[in-house]
């Protein structure tokens, strides 16, 4: 039997399996609603039939004949399958085989790698782990004056960009309020808000788009170095406010945009410091800690309440005051540290220096053929080279310091690329490249 035959009847059996517990809910509603008379009592009780049905679906599924194949010979196939399928939209059928049922879901999580081991892009945790170290995944953004909106997509082939040919990974929608520009992060094309179960995350900037915060809502590695709220979000980060109710969104870096007060020509000067990356992660052995095995699961409407009542009343200057920025970026680079205490500060990039062309007079770097036109968005992610101690001799960077971990630039009117590797993830990559589409006066 072909693989297609099996996906076939796996869909048919799925539909009318759906078909049965669309009535079996159907009667049951009917029912109660002719026979209870209170509405606490019919919610009660439908609840309970809602469940009774969730578990007898479940229980259909796992005793199906697809369920019960030996475990050899289910590892040899989905194996098979992922190896053959190894780019999108074929990769589909993978996806597939991990939505037949727990077993299959569960094989298909042992056997498919992440993509910092084989740099493919598989589930949606995927956009939330380390690309691959030795190579990157290339990606394109479109931009969308009118909805202000920003969709990045997968390349799927070296012409992508000539077709705008690719598959939908994040969309970015660009909010502007009066004292900072909210950047809501989202894994559903269309529905981009901080209501939606598809929200993932955010990035905010300052009045004048010089400083950025990005906020995640997946909470970051016991040994994070985060910085504590601003004084204008203080009483809203207590815990005598409610200590059940989880905040949802977690602080995970700082961008910052060099204030050009000459105006000078030259491109842009950006670092950021990445408080959920340590920068052992580059040494030898090193690994990024934390790495979700698995997306939150849709936010409950409490926290969706906290998230969304005290946004657009907030004064959010203390957060990005310059001695507070200044005292992240001293943290982050300090050579004053203990040994004991190194492995936990956080990766700090900064953007590639350009070399001057006498040729062409302008700035150049090297892209690689995957930025065509010139623009002062453009640039280069590297790894900062971490400060000597005062009685310490300089030492050369390590090798992985001089790799660019991220690149960003120009292809059309509104089409960019983005090419991203080992310790980013997409959505980390995704929320730095949109840091760049602000105006900014002060900067240039």
């Amino acid at each position: 039997m072909s693989f297609r035959s099996i996906v076939r009847d796996v869909r048919d059996g799925f539909g009318s399996l759906s078909r049965r517990s669309f009535d079996v809910r159907l009667s049951g509603l009917h029912h109660h609603h002719h026979t209870r008379g209170k509405s606490q009592g019919s919610i009660n009780d439908l609840s309970d039939n809602n469940n009774n049905n969730n578990n007898h679906a479940s229980l259909i599924v796992q005793n199906s004949r697809w369920a019960n194949l030996p475990p050899e010979l289910l590892f040899d196939v989905i194996k098979r399958l992922e190896e053959s399928e190894s780019t999108w939209p074929a990769r589909k059928h993978v996806v597939a085989c991990a939505a037949v049922c727990r077993s299959w879901r569960s094989m298909c999580k042992e056997i498919v790698r992440t993509p910092e081991s084989c740099g493919k892009l598989t589930f949606p945790v995927s956009l939330k782990q380390p690309g691959p170290r030795d190579v990157t995944i290339q990606c394109f953004i479109k931009r969308d004056k009118s909805n202000l909106t920003y969709h990045l997509y997968l390349c799927l082939s070296p012409a992508a960009l000539l077709v705008e040919n690719g598959k939908f990974l994040l969309s970015a929608k660009r909010t502007r309020r009066t004292t900072c520009t909210e950047y809501v992060i989202s894994m559903d094309a269309e529905n981009i808000s901080r209501s939606s179960n598809t929200y993932i995350g955010k990035l905010r900037s300052n009045f004048l788009g010089t400083k950025f915060l990005i906020y995640d809502t997946q909470p970051p590695h016991s040994g994070a170095n985060i910085p504590a709220p601003g004084r204008s979000s203080r009483r809203f980060y207590s815990k005598k406010v409610s200590p059940k109710m989880p905040s949802g969104s977690y602080n995970i870096a700082h961008i910052t945009y060099e204030l050009n007060v000459l105006g000078t020509r030259g491109p842009r000067r950006m670092h950021c410091v990445m408080h959920s990356i340590p920068a052992a992660s580059l040494e030898p052995g090193g690994s990024v800690p934390g790495q979700p095995d698995h997306l939150l699961p849709p936010r409950s409407l409490e926290d969706s309440f906290r998230s969304m009542s005290f946004s657009k009343s907030l004064d959010h200057s203390a957060e990005f005051s310059s001695s507070r920025f200044s005292e992240i970026m001293a943290a982050a680079t300090s050579a004053d540290v203990p040994a004991s205490e190194r492995s936990k500060m956080p990766l700090v990039l900064k953007n590639k220096s350009p070399r001057w062309h006498d040729q062409l007079q302008c700035w150049c770097l090297n892209f690689r053929g995957r930025v065509t036109i010139a623009s002062v968005k453009n640039f280069q992610l590297i790894a900062a080279v971490p400060a000597a101690g005062p009685s310490q001799p300089p030492q050369p960077p390590p090798p992985d310091h001089d790799k660019v971990i991220l690149q960003f630039g120009k292809v059309g009117k509104d089409m960019f690329t983005m090419d991203y590797r080992y310790p980013l993830s997409a959505f980390q990559a995704f929320a730095i490249c949109l840091s760049s589409f602000d105006t900014k006066l002060a900067c240039e």
